[in-house]
């Protein structure tokens, strides 16, 4: 079947052909400048127009369309499905991977137990700038306590010191006071 071209005077006249049949009256375009440019469109858009394109376009479109279809007929079951368990069903696994799945299942286990964790995390960040602020505050006073407790330290040091030497000094004192007693000798104040 041969193809209608607008500016082809035999074809019945639109508003495009007339528009094309006057710059090629005026001498404005030629004809073949004309086909040049239509062969450019074509093989531009050979990807949407050309039959065999929009063939395989339409089939996958079809074939998607059932498949959308065959899942909405079946959506009772499948949202039956969705909510039953499935933790009393066998998964077949090849013999050589079940250390896999043991590794696998362990870290599962370990994460759902360390889940609330990391969701409290991830529920912190946004005050992450205010928790940083109220440690830096908790360090500095930790760092003034520390300064504190070692000077009490040395004070209980020398406070020890003090008495070791008062003790030594007693059981001294003790046997003069006794000397001074033994032969009456008073001592003045």
């Amino acid at each position: 079947m041969a193809e209608a071209k607008p500016w082809d005077p035999a074809s019945e006249p639109n508003a495009a052909g007339l528009l094309l049949g006057h710059f090629v009256a005026s001498g404005l375009v030629t004809q073949k400048n004309l086909e040049i440019e239509l062969l450019r469109l074509e093989k531009d858009a050979a990807d949407v127009v050309h039959p065999s394109f929009l063939a395989q376009k339409c089939h996958t479109l079809q074939s998607m369309n059932n498949h959308l279809e065959a899942v909405l007929k079946e959506k009772r079951s499948l949202r039956q499905r969705l909510l039953k368990p499935m933790c009393q069903e066998n998964l077949p696994i090849e013999a050589v991977y079940h250390r896999y799945m043991v590794h696998l299942l362990e870290l599962a286990v370990t994460f759902i137990e360390r889940l609330e964790d990391h969701l409290e995390i991830i529920r912190n960040i946004p005050h992450l700038d205010e928790n940083l602020k109220k440690m830096s505050t908790a360090l500095a006073e930790m760092d003034i306590l520390v300064a504190e407790t070692a000077e009490l330290a040395e004070n209980i040091l020398k406070w020890r010191e003090q008495q070791k030497e008062i003790s030594s000094c007693i059981p001294r004192i003790l046997a003069e006071e006794n000397f001074l007693h033994k032969y009456d000798v008073t001592v003045p104040p």
